[in-house]
Parts: C-alpha cells; sequence; structure tokens
C-alpha cells in the first residue's frame, strides 16, 4: 500500500479525523536512517492493511514537526484514534516495531 504524504494541510483527515492506528514517520529526503526505516515501513503497510502508515518531510512541512517537537530524525508517532499513543526516534527494525504496534491494538 503506498504511503499518504502529511502536511500541516491534511494532517486533520488524514490523521486526527482517522479511527484506528495511523503510523506517522517524519523524515528527510537527505536522511540516511530514515532510507533504511522506510522499506521496513513499506513492508509493514503491506502486511498489515488495518494500519495506515504516513509520511512527513520534515523540510516541507517544518510546522507540523515543531508541533510534535521532532528534533531528530527519523521520528516515528503512532496515533490511535487521532490521539497520540506511542513513537519512537532513530532506526527500527520490523521486528522491534510490531509489537509497539500491536500493544495498541
Amino acid at each position: 500500500m503506498a504511503h499518504v504524504q502529511i502536511n500541516e494541510n491534511n494532517f486533520h483527515n488524514e490523521i486526527e479525523a482517522v479511527k484506528g492506528l495511523v503510523l506517522l514517520d517524519f523524515y528527510a529526503t537527505w536522511c540516511g536512517p530514515c532510507k533504511m526505516l522506510a522499506p521496513v515501513l513499506e513492508e509493514l503497510g503491506n502486511e498489515l492493511p488495518d494500519v495506515k502508515i504516513c509520511k512527513s518531510d520534515v523540510d516541507e512541512a517544518a510546522a507540523l514537526a515543531g508541533k510534535f517537537s521532532v528534533q531528530s530524525i527519523p521520528t516515528v508517532v503512532l496515533f490511535k484514534d487521532g490521539e497520540v499513543v506511542d513513537g519512537f526516534v532513530g532506526y527500527r527494525a520490523k521486528e522491534q516495531i510490531l509489537p509497539m504496534i500491536e500493544k495498541h491494538r
């Protein structure tokens, strides 16, 4: 499943108004660990059709990154029914991300 690109304009409709789990990856195109995480999140998106995977480029949506106090990337935030429930900073393997998702299902 293709990820949804998030910015200040679509954040409410694509994340806050969504029932269920949404994983938002704050990244930058120049970030090495972000490039390593991208295929992991794509794989999770394919394996977990009930979890919406979204991405937000911190260079293009700086205000949104600021709203979540993103200071290092990648920063991943997990939402459930529009509310932040979990997250992490830095690269994580799929086996490390799955338990976080399962905990909030």
